[in-house]
């Protein structure tokens, strides 16, 4: 984690780590851990909601929460981390982040009460907020120009391997252990990767500590991105986009637990298998980008998205499964290009706009995420899923006019 020694001179012409070499993958790799880390342990009781429900005595919605409130904790915290990493560093902001969030994680499983429960996890989320924003400043700070858009989709693509690391443990220590066993399981998981990331993560070399801005600057740096209507635009996209995407990951377990499926535990936590075509997807459409242009493959995966969601509206558990894989690959291969368009965009204080981008993110993740379940709980499945599939409608819309064919948009 120490800076690598280099003259003044070096830094200042020094383009960044280039494709292919040994700082480039050390940054892929780290970050990837940083990924498993972070989302295993934002979504270490999804995989067992079912089990937490019957256990704790509370509904669907309820169980829920324990996502919802450390998605909430992130959302908040996303924007004071950001500020934090133009003072002290992007590394060394990452790395309270990550330290901090591992211990609060070994607590959750010692929870004695709901209230106990959710209060760790919605601390838990706020410590993990010094992840994602400040991953995607640094990267385009450290990673040269022309290779910032793949690296962001490779670091989007360990973030799935982080999510499904963490539901795939989960799900079987759940079903023979329960629930908080599950969550311990993967907070040891997430400790470890947190080590490695400490040992792996290169220094910075183009990073410059940003004066002390005061309330009114970072009001300013604040109100100049929202002010811009392409990244308006963007972060409505992470807002929508996300927030149905953890509603149909949510309660699709409900669903595949109840007829005319009624599947195990385990079987139901084999779902999140899914999350590797969005491993896939989210390095392919970075890399698609420099051939058809940032919105035609955001448009692309919003279409893909709801293709997919429309498939598990049959009562048939192989189209069910296989439209979950054509919509999670589309939802991020999309969120790729969407989460690093905004470092491209903003040319100046590009934390606080990745930042903004994460609070829509995970805000959506946050209500959605939770509102989801009131109408399956309601009118069932096809109420959720057409929903979420008004909600791509919605986002294509408005990226199709919003961002018109420009050069940034390559």
């Amino acid at each position: 984690m120490s800076k690598a020694p280099t003259s003044l001179a070096e830094d200042v012409t020094w383009d960044g780590h280039a494709k292919g070499s040994k700082g480039y993958r050390r940054i892929l790799a780290a970050l990837a851990l940083a990924g498993v880390a972070t989302f295993a342990q934002l979504y270490s009781t999804q995989a067992v909601l079912p089990l937490m429900a019957a256990d704790l005595r509370i509904s669907a919605a309820e169980a829920a929460l324990s996502i919802s409130l450390a998605t909430v904790g992130l959302a908040v915290s996303v924007l004071p981390w950001s500020f934090a990493a133009d003072r002290i560093g992007r590394v060394r902001a990452m790395a309270f982040g990550i330290g901090a969030a591992t211990l609060l994680g070994l607590l959750v499983p010692l929870a004695p009460t709901v209230p106990v429960l959710l209060g760790l996890r919605a601390l838990e989320g706020m410590a993990l907020g010094g992840i994602p924003a400040i991953a995607i400043a640094y990267l385009n700070e450290e990673v040269t120009k022309i290779h910032t858009a793949l690296a962001a989709g490779s670091y989007v693509a360990g973030t799935t391997l982080g999510g499904l690391a963490g539901r795939l443990v989960a799900g079987p220590a759940g079903e023979l252990w329960g629930w908080r066993a599950a969550t311990l399981a993967v907070s040891v998981l997430a400790t470890l990767s947190a080590v490695l990331f400490l040992v792996l993560v290169p220094g910075q070399r183009r990073f410059t500590p940003a004066p002390a801005q005061g309330f009114q600057g970072a009001w300013r740096t604040l109100r100049t991105h929202a002010a811009n209507p392409r990244l308006l635009a963007l972060y409505l996209q992470a807002f929508l986009l996300m927030g149905g995407f953890v509603a149909v990951y949510n309660y699709l377990g409900f669903r595949l637990h109840a007829a005319p499926f009624a599947m195990p535990a385990t079987l139901v936590s084999l779902i999140f298998l899914a999350y590797l075509s969005g491993t896939v997807t989210s390095r392919w459409a970075a890399g698609l980008t420099t051939r058809f242009g940032r919105r035609n493959v955001l448009l692309a995966g919003i279409l893909v998205m709801s293709s997919g969601l429309a498939l598990t509206l049959m009562d048939n558990l192989a189209a069910t499964l296989a439209g979950l894989v054509v919509f999670t690959g589309g939802f991020f291969a999309a969120h790729s290009v969407g989460s690093g368009w905004t470092g491209a965009i903003a040319t100046e204080g590009r934390a606080q706009a990745a930042s903004l981008y994460n609070l829509s993110y995970y805000l959506g993740s946050s209500v959605i995420g939770w509102a989801g379940g009131l109408a399956f709980q309601a009118f069932g499945w096809t109420a959720l899923a057409s929903g979420v599939i008004a909600l791509g409608i919605t986002t294509a819309a408005v990226t199709a006019v919003v961002h018109r064919q420009t050069p940034t948009s390559r």
